[in-house]
Order: structure tokens, then sequence, then C-alpha cells
């Protein structure tokens, strides 16, 4: 057990409680109100334990400093983010965390009364957890260790330099996003300049040790599907099924190149949401593609497919529009390649082997990435994220502080970007 055993307990659990889920759709940023109660107690928190120029824009993005104790205020700036918002696929109210202490392995009662099982063999990366302390849910909701995990980590790293003024260090940026679940919104918000960062890494993802400086080029295209309903008893040569022609589109599209038959580099179209009517139906689906020329193809492709469709069944059927537009942070990184090799380097001295891996996703570093922030991915040690099987290891926690002040250690010591 370390010196941060009891901290990151306490903190991991108190920010879980409180309900921040964020809503497809929304038409505000942040698209939930209830992402302010944890914006407003981090704040607060920030202030408590010595963070300098705390405040929140207008849009649930938090930020915050530590001044640099080096010689004339000196050294690179360097940023940590996390996001506050849980993601909308189960439910974020009413959020009971607990601790299973030193996990002995197998299944996990999460529920006796509703019968809810962890099981082992469905998820074998428990056995990797035997012998430490988990947070876990009651089964009925998911845990929010992403990205919860993240801000524990980073708020804990905080108050441990706030706390030890004698540590050199450069300037420390703090800062905490809102809907990052739903589009990076938050992201596309965050104001660079003011968060006053040389360099930037966000802790998002599971697998302790997992680091991440590839991700998808990604978007999501919106089909606004026009039918033409009238009785079926006279419909015919008259009758447009929008219903019809959705799924006519979902099937012009590969069929092998979907999430659930691609793996590594290879990128998919995804639809994730299709309703209505005859009259009229909508249609939501991901693009996503590690190669920029491929995923530029295909844009095209649906581009292609639209057009078809309002060849065969009249000008206007189907509208298409996009949002949700993020590039792959590589470029931006490979630009400052010695930013992986400090992760890589505080990773190996805290006993944490770095996995560079190509993530299947996008990421808050990504849009700030592509902002002019270079921004690549620490993991923040949960599992099983999005679900009701989600968990936390404490000792993930622990581990986490250690890498982040190992990392400012290695900054504190190199004089220029």
């Amino acid at each position: 057990m370390s010196q941060f055993y009891d901290q990151v307990k306490e903190r991991f659990i108190r920010y879980a409680k409180v309900d921040t889920q964020s809503q497809n759709g929304a038409a505000t940023v942040p698209s939930t109100e209830k992402q302010w109660d944890l914006a407003h107690m981090l704040e607060e928190e920030m202030k408590n334990i010595g963070l300098q120029n705390v405040t929140h824009d207008d849009f649930c993005n938090v930020y915050g400093t530590i001044p640099s104790t080096l010689p004339n205020g000196g050294g690179i700036s360097i940023g940590f983010l996390g996001h506050m918002d849980t993601a909308p696929d189960a439910s974020g109210t009413d959020v009971k965390p607990w601790v299973l202490e030193n996990y002995p392995g197998g299944d996990i009662v999460l529920n006796k009364e509703q019968n809810i099982v962890m099981e082992a063999a469905k998820y074998p990366r428990l056995a990797m957890y035997v012998g430490q302390d988990l947070i876990l849910t009651d089964g009925t909701t998911l845990l929010g260790g992403d990205d919860k995990a993240a801000i524990t980590s980073i708020m804990t790293m905080a108050e441990y330099f706030c706390r030890h003024p004698e540590l050199p260090h450069g300037p420390i940026q703090i800062g905490f996003t809102c809907d990052e679940e739903v589009g990076l919104l938050g992201a596309h918000k965050f104001d660079i300049e003011r968060f006053g960062a040389d360099i930037a890494y966000t802790l998002d993802g599971d697998g302790l040790g997992d680091f991440i400086y590839e991700n998808f080029n990604g978007e999501e295209v919106h089909l606004n599907i026009h039918g033409l309903n009238v009785h079926p008893g006279t419909a015919k040569n008259i009758m447009k099924n929008a219903i019809e022609i959705g799924g006519e589109f979902m099937n012009m599209l590969p069929a092998l190149e979907r999430p659930q038959h691609t793996e590594n580099r290879e990128g998919y179209f995804h639809p994730i949401k299709f309703e209505g009517t005859v009259e009229k139906a909508f249609l939501r689906c991901l693009i996503r593609d590690h190669d920029k020329k491929r995923f530029q193809e295909r844009h095209e492709y649906v581009e292609k497919c639209v057009a078809a469709l309002n060849e065969k069944y009249g000008e206007g059927t189907v509208e298409s529009s996009y949002t949700g537009k993020y590039s792959s942070m590589y470029d931006a990184i490979m630009k400052v390649p010695y930013m992986i090799d400090y992760a890589k380097q505080a990773m190996a001295d805290c006993g944490v082997e770095m996995h560079a891996i190509p993530m299947r996703g996008g990421t808050d570093g990504a849009c700030l990435s592509q902002k002019g922030l270079p921004c690549p991915n620490i993991s923040a040690g949960y599992e099983n994220a999005h679900g009701r099987f989600e968990l936390v290891a404490i000792q993930a926690l622990e581990k986490n502080v250690d890498i982040l002040l190992r990392l400012i250690d290695l900054y504190s010591k190199k004089e220029s970007l």
C-alpha cells in the first residue's frame, strides 16, 4: 500500500457517485447540465489544495495551474487532462461503488438480489487483478472509471505537488473536459491558449501501461431519408418507404467492414442508430479509419451511395450531413517524439511496461493535437468501460499517480521543447 492508497480510493468513489452522463444529439455544450456538478466540485477542490488560476469556461471545461518551482519560473509547461462525462451506453444515475479487497480470482457477485455476476470466463483480464483491491458497481449502472480514474490520478498528483513546493518542476496545467463520450465536444471548445501548456497528455483508456499516439480518423454521417406514404392498397408505383431505403443504404456498406469483423488498423462503417416511419427515417453511421487516404475514400463512398439512392428514388430523397470529425494525432506527435520516450521511461521507472497501441476510437487528445497542442494518451487504468461490469483497481490508480510524478520529474530536467 503506497502513500496514495487512501487518497485515490476516497477520491474516486466520491467522483463516481456524481452523475455526469452525457447525451447524444444535444443542442448545447455541455450536453447535460449535471456535468456542471462535478465541474464545480473539482474547481472548489483545486482551489482548496492550492492550484492557481482555477476557472471554467462557458462550456463546462475546467482549468487550473500549478506554477513552476524552477528558477525564474522556467521549464516546459506540461498539461494533463481527463474528461468528466460518462458514456450514455449504460446508466450513470445512483452509482453505488464498493470495494472488493484482495480479489481472490474467479467470478464476482455484484448484486446477489438480482443475480448479477461478473463471470471470469467472460472477462479473462480479471486474472490480471488477483490480489488487488477492485472498485466495482452493483451491476445496475456503469462505474465511471472512464474517465474518473484519470481525474482521480491527476488530482492526487496535483495535490502532492501543491503540498511539496520544494520539488522542482515546470508549470503544470490541469484540465477537465465535458462531453468526450458524445463527440469530443468539450475538447472542440477547449481553449488551449487559456490552458497554457506547451504539450499535454490525456489520461483515458483501459489497461495500465497502454499508450496511444495514433488513433482513428473519424466522423459521423447523418442521413435524413424522405419517403412518401400512401395507403398500402393504392401504393403501387407511388409509395417510397424511407425505412426500406435506409436498409438499402446499410446493405450497400461492405458487410465485413464493420467493428465486429475488424481489428488493429482496419477501418469500418458502423450504423449506430436507425429510426423512422415510411414517411421519414433517420440514420447515424460512424466512419473510421487509421489511414487518411482510406478514410477519405470511405467518406466518398458514402456520398456515392447517397447519390445512387437519390438517382433511384428521386433527388432529395436522402440528405447527408457530417459531424464529430477528428483526425489521428499521429502526425502531431511525431513532431515531438520525446513525448513518447519520456512516457515510456516514466512507466519503466515505475515498473510498468509500455504498450503502444493504435487506438480504435477517438480521444480528446486527437482533437487537441489537431488544434495545435500535441497530446498523446496515457491509459487511466479502468476495465470494461461503458457497462455494468466496469471496474477500477485501486493499485492502478496509485501506479498512475507514480507515473505522473516521475514524468513531471523527467520534464523538469528538460530545458526546452
